[in-house]
């Protein structure tokens, strides 16, 4: 599969907010969704790669969007450091 498009991105994130967002929230913070943006067809699993594989084993090649359920970002880039003034 190439790399994800922005029209990939578009539905399924429209259909992550429209019908999965409430439920899949309540049940399921901090685990990963892959959608079929084509279907809305979706599988959760505590990684991204096990959602992908879940949902390619039960409907075929897709190429999903997946988001972190319950999280603004599916991670989290760079780091904060804690540093103490010198004595």
């Amino acid at each position: 599969m190439g790399a994800i498009t922005e029209a990939v991105v578009r539905r399924g994130r429209e259909i992550y907010q429209r019908d999965l967002r409430a439920r899949l929230e309540a049940e399921h913070h901090g685990r990963f969704a892959a959608i079929d943006p084509d279907t809305g067809d979706f599988q959760v699993a505590d990684d991204e790669l096990s959602a992908v594989r879940l949902l390619r084993a039960r409907i075929g090649p897709v190429q999903p969007y997946v988001v972190r359920i319950g999280a603004r970002a599916a991670y989290r880039m760079g780091a904060r450091f804690r540093t103490e003034s010198p004595s």
